[in-house]
């Protein structure tokens, strides 16, 4: 992997959900190791659903882009506990996946039990994600927690040192984060069915006459 070539590029996903809603805006960005942007994709995937990796998958798919060196993941439990596989994604794509997170947690197998009784999928794809692992990022003196399928632990930390300009968050995460914020912002103003979100009811009902 040859992770030095200005033109390497990392496809980074991030998503932006409101739990009030029925659908979360995912993003993808191009990012080439030298900086620049040169792609940027959208799709929807459910709140609360097991779509999420069917989402990523048909949003790589329609993107028909065969330059892309890496998959990067803003998180891989997102839109309220829809759970990307990350086995599935490294092999129907071809591509190497790192999903960075960077809190520490226990684990949250107890909250899908709690917020999904009964849910025996979710949790046996919870359980399949594995251990996260630790992972020091040089570039900005920081540490964020990893899952990878398909390259080594070191050439993921190469690949964080090489898009990680300032704090934990590498910049193709950090851009797409932005773009999925503003776009589902403007989806709420705009045109919030879209995202399965209902207006209030004002109580007011037209009169037929």
């Amino acid at each position: 992997m040859l992770i030095s070539k200005p033109a390497f590029r990392v496809l980074g996903i991030s998503e932006c959900f409101r739990k009030r809603a029925k659908k979360s805006v995912l993003v993808a960005i191009v990012y080439r190791r030298d900086g620049y942007i040169d792609g940027v994709y959208f799709t929807f995937t459910s709140i609360g659903g097991m779509d999420a990796t069917d989402s990523i998958l048909g949003l790589y798919k329609s993107m028909n882009r065969k330059d892309i060196n890496v998959i990067m993941l803003n998180g891989c439990i997102i839109s309220w506990f829809n759970i990307v596989d990350l086995k599935r994604l490294n092999k129907e794509t071809g591509l190497p996946v790192i999903c960075v997170s960077y809190e520490e947690s226990k684990g949250i197998e107890k909250y899908i039990r709690e917020y999904f009784p009964g849910d025996t999928q979710r949790i046996k794809a919870y359980r399949e994600l594995g251990q996260r692992q630790l992972v020091y990022v040089r570039s900005t003196r920081s540490y964020v927690y990893v899952r990878v399928e398909g390259l080594s632990l070191e050439e993921a930390r190469q690949i964080l040192d090489a898009t990680t300009k300032t704090g934990k968050v590498p910049e193709p995460l950090r851009i797409s984060q932005m773009i999925a914020r503003a776009v589902h912002t403007f989806l709420e103003a705009a045109d919030p069915l879209l995202l399965g979100i209902q207006p209030p009811d004002t109580g007011m009902h037209e009169k037929n006459i």
